[in-house]
């Protein structure tokens, strides 16, 4: 009993003080609807409820309630007499739409045309670990995809032909794994200049750029073909080892890591050319009338009247310059050097760019970098 005793003197003291002079003045000053009962007027209750809530005294001004069934569903908001409706499950992309954050280099239709297979001999017991490697994951990404590579001549025969779809599958499953790497490196290089308290010399920037080059590669695919549930499993599984292997590599050895990626886009290379070679051939009749999506025009600023070849032109030219910075960082020193992809030197020589200006398929050696 003794314990009810001080609450029973506080809920004395606020009963005297809300019964005050002092207190009924402040309140006679609050808005109408300050006042209002929870029998009138609770945002809870609506909500609990799918009910309507009315404030009294205020023009009966509706207040937007959210059905249970109808969570973050096309929302009324009113303001100005004039109602807006937005979805929150579905945005509005001119509400939402952002630039990227890596604005694209401009190619020109015959740097991308210019564009060829070609590979890096492996010289040092790093390249031929990257390039054994590189082979290994070559046949079961072959295998998982339906693939087959021909020989010249083979191309048209039933054992190697290619659909719309096959093709968007392997994009999708290449798409998906080549991004990790640029984010894995730049991830560790991150976390080491935070360590050792000191500047990365830029070679951060390049490689998250490149992961988010080729995450925008497999949302634009992902716009044309949508994957079943097991290729997503596999995706799912593929991702993790790959990631998890990769980050453990890049800590033993970034040399090794940067080549494997080069010999990668090599590959990427050969596959994106294939494919534009059916497009010509005339193989792909399906893609004759694709509607490329919007998320490539703006990002890679295409014509309104871009076709399929436009855009695997784009793709494969992204690609070429990924083979081109790996294969330079590649024969790098990982700890020194600075990135000569994002140095501007003038001393008439031709020097790595950007983009794909003075590209060079094996990458750049040391000793013909400038600084």
């Amino acid at each position: 009993m003794s314990s009810l005793i001080p609450l029973r003197q506080t809920s004395i003291r606020a009963a005297t003080w809300c019964a005050s002079p002092s207190f009924m003045c402040r309140a006679a000053f609050l808005p109408s609807a300050a006042l209002v009962s929870r029998r009138d007027f609770s945002v809870f209750s609506s909500v609990r409820d799918a009910g309507s809530a009315r404030l009294t005294g205020n023009g009966d001004a509706p207040i937007p309630t959210i059905p249970q069934d109808e969570k973050l569903k096309n929302q009324t908001l009113e303001s100005s007499g004039h109602k807006e409706k937005t979805s929150l499950l579905k945005p509005d992309k001119h509400n939402y739409f952002t630039e990227a954050a890596w604005p694209h280099p401009v190619y020109t239709v015959e740097q991308m045309r210019a564009i060829d297979i070609a590979h890096r001999e492996a010289m040092t017991l790093s390249d031929k670990v990257a390039l054994f490697a590189i082979r290994c994951l070559r046949k079961m990404f072959d295998i998982a995809t339906g693939y087959k590579h021909p020989k010249p001549g083979q191309e048209g025969m039933t054992e190697f032909r290619m659909t719309g779809d096959k093709w968007l599958t392997r994009f999708v499953f290449l798409e998906s794994i080549a991004g990790v790497p640029g984010m894995v490196g730049g991830m560790v290089r991150h976390l080491h200049s935070l360590r050792a308290l000191r500047r990365d010399r830029a070679w951060i920037e390049t490689l998250l750029e490149e992961a988010y080059n080729e995450r925008m590669h497999l949302l634009t695919f992902l716009k044309l073909y949508n994957p079943g549930w097991f290729m997503r499993l596999m995706l799912l599984g593929g991702q993790g080892v790959f990631f998890n292997l990769f980050f453990i590599c890049y800590l033993l050895s970034p040399r090794t890591c940067h080549r494997f990626v080069g010999y990668l886009e090599e590959e990427a290379i050969v596959t994106y050319t294939r494919c534009l070679e059916d497009i010509n051939a005339g193989r792909l009749p399906e893609w004759q009338k694709l509607e490329i999506p919007d998320i490539a025009k703006q990002y890679w600023k295409m014509a309104d009247n871009c076709n399929i070849e436009d855009l695997i032109l784009y793709i494969r030219a992204d690609e070429a310059k990924h083979r081109e910075v790996n294969h330079t960082f590649g024969n790098l020193d990982q700890k020194i050097d600075r990135n000569p992809f994002a140095l501007k030197i003038e001393n008439g020589k031709p020097q790595p760019t950007k983009g794909l200006k003075n590209i060079k398929s094996a990458g750049w050696e040391r000793d013909e970098i400038a600084a």
